[in-house]
């Protein structure tokens, strides 16, 4: 399994797959982080989340960059 980074922002389609994103990062540990932003590109509605994990939870610190 891949290392976990500490923050994620998830960005799409406000729809059902954009939703199921966020609740497998909720499930492997991720807290939402702040509210979420949404925007309509002239389309459709687009949002971001970002996520965090708890400072006790392990993550992969080389790869914040």
């Amino acid at each position: 399994m891949a290392e976990k980074l500490r923050y994620r922002l998830l960005t799409g389609p406000d729809d059902r797959n954009f939703c199921e994103r966020i609740s497998n990062a909720l499930d492997d540990g991720y807290k939402l982080h702040g509210a979420p932003a949404i925007t309509f590109n002239g389309e459709r509605v687009i949002v971001a989340q970002a996520l965090v994990l708890d400072d006790d939870t392990d993550f992969n610190s080389d790869s914040l960059g």
